[in-house]
């Protein structure tokens, strides 16, 4: 029968392994969530009290936004030049531009406009410590109250920069797409003041834009006006040596010969000709003349300034906070608290030394789970299968009575061994109410006590009168069938651990010769020591028909269950499976999906 047993669980490991230990299934990742369901839940919850935090340790700051359009200045020749090298040089101007807007001159400007040095809510901090979050906090609860609140630098140095630093901490500034717009936005705690600045500073940029305009355009001109002075006086002096040959010479009169030809001959080749003068004198009019327009153009341009940007929206104060944002807020620490708890929940998972699922009994040990029985109170641990038979404890513990008899359908099984790694397990109370659903069903059922190192059941189940170990000793020549004693409230008998004690039960040739005087019970239950009273205690379990092996959830460590199982197969004890007791999160498949679980 030992060897059909084995033969039976093999072909059912074999059937349904495959396919469960390739991945992860829906109902695995259902009984995950369901079992760390408090672990998830809490770090939800810490990271919902850390969002409040946030919210009610933050200021709320307001945008506002003003928009500029910049008026390109491309030369003819460029502009006939491919579209990607204009493209470039708008690129290059507009990010120019957005850099002026940003320069420290701009800066300066708006805050001695608008005086923000002496500003105390524009100088306050956006981002406070931890420290500042933690006293806003009592201040708002009526715990402790502020002083100054914010603390300005000592040296009138530091205050300026400070002021400076709030002041690019609050810009910012962003083309819009492709276009010559540029956008304007301003952050502050009051809504008021972030349009004052983001318009101040639009205004800024076009003033300063103007007056640099201005300022070129005068220095041109003052350099055009030397310039001018200069071509005058070298033109008036170039007509007047014109005029003067002219007057020296008669071009009407023939050549002259002799002497005077000769030196005129001389002169000539080293003076210059009238034509030259005249050219020459001609060349700086025209000179002066295209100076002259010159400097009458910078003369209107420092008259008549045009700035080559100009505002296109103005900046109105925001009717709403942008930041910080409740309901973004709340769902980001949602999702965070949803991601960190799984992260903490598979870390338990991994680290976690103790059985929790029959899946991880079949992968780690090759054992199928017979059942997984949730937690009983201390009042009726013991007879919870007769007081409430339709409990989940009862049906459950149905369901395993049931798997115990699919274990071997060609023959049945009388005699069973159950036995745990840890006196805490929980086997006493499964080997009781087991025994109670046997007797219920009509078999004549009985318990051996043969934990001799706890005693639970004959302490629990049986009057103080029962016989002890004396008696049983003093009772020589006696069966052992003489000591069963009827349970109080129950149906099965039960044979008490002094009697198993004296009689050497642990042993095998003791036990081997007790069985037979026990023929006359249909189901023989016997509860053993725990694995933690030693290996050479569980010497009896070959006898038996099969044996079922207790693991509390949670609790039993896998090394400590990991050496019973290693016991059992090396006394060739027929292992029946494992059943899991204390169960607070079950498995969505108990039997790993091999269809023997029972519809309640």
């Amino acid at each position: 029968m030992d060897s059909r047993l084995v033969s039976h669980w093999h072909q059912v490991s074999d059937r349904g392994s495959p396919a469960e230990s390739d991945f992860i299934s829906i109902a695995d990742v259902s009984t995950f969530l369901r079992r760390y369901v408090q672990t998830i839940g809490a770090c939800v919850l810490v990271a919902l009290a850390c969002a409040w935090f946030y919210l009610a340790t933050t200021d709320r700051i307001y945008t506002a936004q003003t928009q500029i359009l910049i008026e390109p200045k491309i030369s003819q020749l460029l502009q006939q030049q491919q579209t990607e090298v204009n493209l470039t040089l708008d690129t290059a101007q507009v990010e120019s531009q957005m850099a002026v807007m940003q320069s420290e001159k701009i800066a300066k400007m708006v805050i001695d406009e608008l005086q923000l040095t002496h500003d105390s809510l524009f100088n306050r901090s956006h981002s406070p410590t931890f420290t500042e979050r933690l006293g806003k906090l009592a201040e708002r609860a009526g715990l402790w109250r502020a002083g100054t609140g914010y603390a300005r630098p000592a040296s009138g140095f530091e205050r300026d920069r400070g002021t400076m630093w709030a002041y690019s901490a609050g810009l910012d500034v962003r083309r819009v797409g492709v276009s010559y717009a540029i956008n304007i936005a301003f952050r502050s705690l009051d809504p008021e003041l972030s349009a004052k600045v983001a318009n101040a500073t639009a205004e800024a940029f076009v003033r300063e834009q103007m007056e640099t305009k201005s300022a070129s355009a005068r220095e041109g001109g003052e350099w055009l006006e030397l310039r001018l002075n200069e071509l005058r006086e070298q033109m008036n002096q170039a007509t007047q040596v014109a005029q003067e040959f002219r007057s020296k010479h008669d071009y009407g009169v023939g050549p002259a010969v002799g002497g005077d030809q000769a030196s005129q001959a001389g002169e000539g080749k080293n003076s210059p000709t009238l034509e030259e003068l005249e050219v020459t004198a001609d060349t700086y009019r025209k000179m002066y003349e295209s100076f002259l327009q010159a400097y009458t153009n910078s003369v209107s341009q420092q008259s008549y300034p045009v700035a080559d940007a100009r505002v296109i929206t103005t900046a109105t104060p925001p009717l709403g906070a942008s930041s910080p944002r409740p309901k973004l807020l709340v769902a980001f620490a949602i999702l965070a608290g949803l991601m960190v708890g799984v992260g903490v929940a598979f870390l338990r998972h991994t680290l976690d030394p103790s059985i929790k699922s029959s899946r991880q009994l079949r992968e780690e040990f090759g054992l199928e789970c017979l059942g997984e029985l949730p937690p009983l109170s201390g009042e009726t641990m013991f007879d919870e299968a007769v007081i409430s038979p339709s409990s989940r404890y009862s049906n459950s513990l149905k369901c395993v009575k049931t798997a115990i008899g699919l274990a071997d359908s060609a023959s049945s099984l009388r005699c069973i061994g159950v036995v745990s790694a840890l006196p805490s397990d929980g086997k006493s109370s499964f080997a009781s109410n087991l025994a109670a659903l046997y007797a219920m069903s009509g078999s004549r059922t009985l318990i051996v006590d043969a934990d001799v190192c706890h005693s639970v059941l004959s302490g629990a189940l049986l009057p103080v009168s029962s016989p002890g170990e004396g008696d049983v000793n003093a009772a020589t020549g006696t069966t052992v069938s003489q000591f069963i004693a009827p349970v109080a409230n129950a149906t099965f008998d039960l044979l008490p651990s002094a009697v198993a004690d004296a009689r050497g039960l642990l042993a095998s040739r003791n036990m081997r010769v007790a069985l037979p005087e026990l023929q006359s019970y249909d189901m023989i239950i016997v509860d053993l020591p725990p694995l933690t009273c030693g290996s050479d205690r569980l010497a009896t379990t070959p006898l038996f028909d099969g044996v079922i092996l207790i693991a509390e959830w949670g609790r039993t460590p896998i090394d400590l269950f990991g050496e019973l199982v290693r016991s059992m197969h090396a006394s060739k004890t027929s292992i029946l499976g494992v059943a899991m007791t204390n169960v607070r999160v079950s498995s969505t498949r108990m039997y790993n999906g091999h269809g023997r679980r029972k519809a309640r």
